[in-house]
């Protein structure tokens, strides 16, 4: 079967065997995949990282323990923790310590041919909802965490700060959650998307207002995005965090400090929180597909994907 393989900053396409199924685990048929920006995190050398990358994907089930699950169309969780533990136990195997994670952690991801995931770990999706939408389950997920994690008052305006593929997604999140959301960003044509769905935006042409929110979102992919968030957040106000930047990010924690800040990391979330937003008439992820490839023109597709103002960019066998 094809696989794409990163290493040492190069994108290839090999064939490998079909990956064994344990017991427990379904064997999945790829059916379509989002190259996100971990992905081109991994490639310049977040975590170290070696192997078949892809987190975001839909697959057809073509064996599995559980019968049922046989021809269904799936997306799934990307942790695969132990189950046992006192985290799993609590429900949060997003943090189980001896935890792997598709296509990041010691477990092949979704760009080949076939993958595999444990059975418990799969959601399977309703017949009327495409594949093109169902794709961006994971990072819808990842958009609602912030939801599960902070207790955001009712009609308090939030900033999110990037327009980038995650931050589209925050700020529709928000917004279909009835929250007065004003997006910042460097591109119109991206901040027209969420403009198109109520959200307030504004492109970044000077300075950002300073303490201007109690609740400020950084989505920006940038070592600055948290220094810029910090200096819009109100004393004792919020800044949760959702780049994934490889590397140290040098930072004054003075106002940090000083304002009585809380920082929330927030990484992904619940699918079961993103499965009934997925069809929202306010979320309109169809727009953010910028491109497709074939799995065997990979390398060309993540040089798109990291191209200035790309969305999302779709591997497919």
């Amino acid at each position: 079967m094809l696989a794409v393989h990163l290493e040492n900053g190069a994108v290839t396409v090999r064939d490998v065997p079909l990956p064994p199924r344990p017991a427990g685990f379904a064997l999945l048929r790829l059916l379509t995949a989002g190259i996100c920006n971990t992905d081109l995190e991994l490639q310049r050398g977040y975590y170290g990282f070696t192997g078949t990358p892809g987190h975001e994907f839909v697959a057809e089930v073509i064996e599995a323990d559980t019968y049922a699950l046989v021809g269904k169309r799936v997306a799934g969780e990307i942790n695969l923790a132990c189950a046992h533990c006192e985290w799993c136990r609590r429900g949060l195997g997003r943090h189980c310590p001896t935890r792997t994670v598709l296509g990041i952690v010691n477990h092949p991801g979704a760009f080949a041919e076939f993958l595999t995931l444990p059975e418990r770990n799969l959601h399977v999706l309703p017949d009327h909802l495409a594949s093109d939408r169902a794709v961006f389950l994971e990072p819808l997920a990842a958009a609602c965490e912030i939801l599960d994690q902070c207790a955001i008052p009712p009609h308090e305006r939030i900033a999110v700060l990037g327009d980038g593929k995650l931050g589209l997604l925050i700020a529709l999140v928000l917004n279909a959650h009835g929250y007065p959301v004003r997006q910042y960003g460097r591109h119109a044509e991206k901040l027209a998307i969420s403009a198109r769905a109520g959200v307030e935006t504004e492109l970044i042409a000077g300075p950002l207002p300073t303490a201007a929110y109690e609740w400020v979102v950084d989505a920006t992919g940038n070592p600055e995005g948290l220094r810029a968030a910090a200096a819009m957040t109100r004393p004792r106000g919020t800044v949760i965090l959702k780049s994934t930047v490889h590397g140290l990010v040098p930072f004054d924690t003075a106002p940090i400090i000083v304002n009585e800040l809380t920082l929330v990391g927030s990484r992904c979330g619940r699918m079961e929180e993103a499965l009934p937003l997925i069809d929202h008439e306010l979320i309109h992820v169809e727009q953010m597909i910028s491109a497709r490839y074939p799995l065997s023109r990979a390398p060309e597709a993540f040089a798109h994907a990291a191209q200035r103002g790309v969305l999302k960019v779709l591997l497919e066998p």
